[in-house]
């Protein structure tokens, strides 16, 4: 079965990094961070990793300008807001993914952003979310060394966003007929597109809700931009 996976830098050593890496045998990183440089940990700046991962046996590959999520394209923003779903449908997005699939007969693919968690990195709210290849199996190394499969990781999106199964359909009990009819006033008060109507209707509004929380905002004069530290280099 073809493998694919992510890992963030977060604040790994260079040595723990490359520890992770041959744990889990990768052979090939794919650098998906729009700006690949770091203030406060330059081991992870292209050029540097460029000299350490060959000596590990690990080709480096530098896809930022493909599947990062800050890209130069204007109308791949609204009101100054990266949008994950506009991003996705560029000409420059869909040859990323090409290369990867490209790459994944012939390497154990790792993609690198900055991020510790990947539910808060583009890296699996968008370019995972997207991959088509068949069969894929996609796991995150986290920073214990321990995998995340893709699947676990839409598991926890949903209920994040209290889109989960339990959530959405607790259990049923026995109601009086005040109970339901203040049951049907909440349910009239919700969005139209709540409930959601299926599994994969629950995850697309789920994947959304994440892409608008933790997308790139471009920053203007006086304003606060968390995507400013290090820690967001998407």
């Amino acid at each position: 079965m073809p493998e694919i996976f992510t890992i963030g830098h977060s604040n790994h050593s260079e040595a723990r990094f490359l520890e992770l890496l041959q744990q889990h045998g990768i052979t090939a990183l794919a650098d998906v961070r729009s700006h690949p440089y770091s203030r406060y940990l330059p081991h992870f700046n292209q050029a540097a990793l460029k000299r350490s991962l060959p000596t590990a046996g690990v080709a480096y590959v530098f896809l930022g300008q493909h599947l990062g999520a800050r890209p130069d394209n204007p109308a791949c923003y609204v009101e100054g807001q990266a949008r994950y779903e506009l991003i996705a449908a560029t000409t420059e997005f869909r040859l990323g993914l090409e290369r990867l699939y490209k790459g994944i007969d012939n390497y154990r693919i790792a993609l690198m952003c900055a991020e510790q968690d990947p539910i808060v990195c583009h890296r699996a709210i968008l370019v995972c979310h997207h991959l088509e290849y068949p069969d894929l199996q996609i796991s995150h190394i986290l920073k214990s060394g321990e995998l995340e499969t893709h699947d676990q990781l839409e598991q926890r999106l949903l209920k994040l966003h209290h889109l989960d199964t339990e959530t959405i359909c607790p259990p049923q009990q026995q109601l009086n007929l005040f109970d339901l009819i203040e049951q049907q006033l909440d349910n009239d008060r919700q969005p139209e597109n709540f409930p959601p109507k299926s599994f994969e209707e629950c995850l697309k509004i789920a994947y959304q809700r994440q892409a608008d929380k933790i997308a790139y905002m471009e920053k203007f004069p006086n304003q606060d931009n968390h995507e400013e530290n290090d820690e967001y280099s998407d």
